[in-house]
């Protein structure tokens, strides 16, 4: 098979959580430039809203619309609508994400179960929906958005999250075991560790940190606009077909330190 065409994505149909900033835009657009139709959600809707249009513009058949993915009945509105529309779900991204920063025995219960609820159930809601879809079709791919800061401790100085922490690991194994029960259904299920890109989610960690950071990075600078879309598109792709249950790491080499 031609290598464009592991790697094209034309009239496959993409639900993006999170869609509306940060991460979740930067892999909306790699997916819309390889020929997606893109649905994008978020509690947000005016910001995800923003980024419909601008891929509108470019051509892209897109949706925009609410959703709490802690809430499985928004969860499945957002299903429900995007079949609708398109017939057909082939690729979902649980990016929404949710952090709080205190000591560990500091915690407030609620900021825990914030943390907690969207990072994992959330993960968890949307993949249940989306993969109802994916079943009944006999394929699918499912990628989810977890964290280097999910795979041992962090310096309190630097992450003092031990809840984010604690749900990112969380979904680096949701990931393996949903990969293990669903491959029987021609369903892909794997992760992407980001490192530190500059966000709404890692802006205080990075004007704190961002030094301390830099000197941890081999490649010496935070990720850019544009540094998860390859890892991002060939998870989605028939490039992955062959790939399920893994954590594909992109953090300019920190990961390797430790």
């Amino acid at each position: 098979m031609h290598i464009q065409k592991l790697f094209n994505l034309k009239d496959k149909t993409a639900i993006i959580t999170g869609g509306g900033r940060g991460l979740g835009e930067q892999i909306a657009k790699a997916y819309a430039e390889a020929g997606a139709n893109i649905v994008l959600c978020s509690r947000k809707v005016e910001a995800c809203q923003k980024v419909s249009d601008e891929l509108q513009k470019g051509g892209t058949k897109t949706l925009a619309l609410s959703c709490d993915v802690t809430k499985e009945e928004d969860v499945k509105a957002v299903v429900r609508k995007t079949m609708e529309t398109f017939g057909r779900i082939d690729i979902l991204v649980n990016n929404s994400g949710a952090t709080w920063g205190a000591p560990a025995a500091e915690m407030p219960l609620e900021a825990w179960e914030k943390v907690i609820d969207v990072n994992v159930t959330g993960t968890f809601l949307m993949s249940k929906a989306a993969g109802e879809v994916m079943i009944d079709q006999k394929a699918g791919k499912i990628i989810n958005i977890a964290s280097v800061a999910g795979f041992g401790g962090t310096d309190p100085k630097l992450m003092d999250t031990i809840g984010y922490n604690t749900s990112k690991g969380a979904v680096v194994t949701f990931t393996k075991d949903l990969a293990v029960k669903w491959g029987r259904y021609n369903i892909n299920v794997n992760a992407i560790a980001p490192g530190f890109f500059p966000t709404k989610l890692s802006k205080v960690i990075i004007e704190q940190g961002g030094d301390q950071i830099l000197e941890r990075t081999p490649l010496s600078r935070f990720g850019s606009e544009d540094d998860l879309k390859g890892a991002a598109v060939f998870l989605a792709s028939q490039a992955a077909d062959f790939v399920t249950g893994d954590t594909v790491v992109v953090d300019g080499g920190m990961h390797a330190l430790t």
